[in-house]
């Protein structure tokens, strides 16, 4: 288990843009999953919607990614790498996330080869599925 800390030290987003607040189970390179809380006081919640609080699917699909960078970053030759979305396909949203909501993201990693890698991801809520898609990473230097 990593806590947010232990987050920090893999990705490289900050608040409010840290999508992931623990992650519950790790096997670097194939697989990663945890939690994000959804709290009412989320920034974009200001605007989407002010009188119907849900979080955007462009976000959701960011915590699934992120949930993905921490698969691949934490392969010992990932280590101290960026990873960068390069491509989203397939996504599908489900059910709508809301404060309060935990939202349970779940990423696997299929295939890497050099600066690619290539997975999929969903997110929960409720134990409903929410979101899916597939993704692509661009890995790079962190410089």
């Amino acid at each position: 288990m990593l806590n947010i800390e232990e987050i920090k030290q893999i990705l490289p987003h900050r608040e409010p843009f840290l999508m992931v607040d623990r992650v519950d189970e790790l096997e670097p390179g194939v697989k990663a999953s945890g939690v994000k809380a959804i709290s009412g006081n989320e920034w974009f919640f200001m605007g989407h919607f002010a009188d119907k609080k849900v979080m955007p699917g462009v976000l959701i699909i960011e915590a699934i990614a992120q949930m993905g960078g921490i698969a691949l970053l934490t392969m010992e030759e990932m280590k101290g790498k960026l990873a960068f979305l390069g491509r989203i396909k397939s996504a599908r949203f489900r059910e709508k996330v809301v404060p309060g909501d935990s939202l349970v993201l779940e990423a696997a990693i299929e295939t890497v080869k050099e600066s690619i890698g290539i997975g999929n991801g969903k997110a929960y809520v409720n134990g409903k599925l929410a979101a899916s898609c597939e993704l692509v990473f661009a890995i790079g230097e962190a410089e």
